[in-house]
């Protein structure tokens, strides 16, 4: 593995998945193998036998190699509720969540792991994504779902994964809500507020075009932003 990345978001349901197709499709186009991992995810259908995530699906979709599901999604659970809740008699272990992405790492030059829900989303009785983000050691990448209220819960998540001690490598604007008001002025705001990049705005789409999303993202080597957004600069 050359580079991985850790996608947390501000809540659940802010585009998560479609960032990190996007960030899979972004480094494809630029002749990178690329594997991507959904460890824990609620809500999933019994597909040939086994419960399977539509995101993880997606995810599998999109990596450079075939990779076996249950290496992307090993913990798949049927209630679309908390993992902690869902997973009640299969709690999640993340030395095995661990153990999986180690074997990931070996397969790809570039591995993005997408979280669940928000940054404090717990995964069992006593853990969280947060502790996984730690764990896996990965520069993480803030998913802020442009709506009402995503100031409040840009800088509240931000200030969260700081003080987790890892690194906050920038940040994605997902345009979830057509009809928000004052959508750039709010975006200038998050970026103002942060000590973070922008690596991109995805545009309101009602069905994802992971390649047009793709096209909208812009990294450096190091993986930091040269998105020519305006205002406060924070690249």
């Amino acid at each position: 593995m050359e580079r991985g990345y850790f996608i947390t978001g501000t809540d659940t349901n802010v585009g998560k998945t479609w960032a990190t197709i996007a960030l899979m499709r972004y480094f494809k186009r630029r002749g990178k193998s690329v594997a991507g991992m959904k460890p824990v995810a609620s809500g999933c259908l019994m597909q040939g036998g086994r419960l399977k995530n539509e995101d993880a699906l997606l995810i599998q979709e999109n990596a450079s190699l075939q990779v076996d599901y249950d290496l992307i999604n090993p913990y798949a659970y049927e209630l679309p509720v908390s993992p902690h809740i869902a997973g009640v008699k299969n709690p999640v272990k993340l030395d095995q969540l661990a153990a999986g992405f180690e074997t990931l790492k070996t397969l790809a030059d570039i591995v993005v792991v997408e979280g669940a829900g928000g940054w404090y989303t717990p995964l069992n009785e006593c853990e969280a994504i947060s502790d996984l983000a730690r764990l896996l050691a990965l520069p993480v990448i803030m998913v802020v779902a442009v709506r009402l209220g995503c100031i409040n819960h840009a800088r509240l998540t931000y200030q969260a994964i700081v003080q987790s001690g890892v690194n906050c490598t920038g940040w994605i604007a997902v345009c979830t809500d057509p009809e928000l008001l004052s959508r750039d002025e709010n975006i200038l705001a998050i970026k103002a507020a942060l000590d973070a990049p922008l690596l991109g705005v995805l545009p309101y789409k009602e069905v994802a075009d992971f390649d047009f999303f793709s096209e909208q993202l812009k990294l450096q080597a190091s993986g930091k932003c040269i998105y020519g957004w305006p205002g406060k600069n924070k690249t």
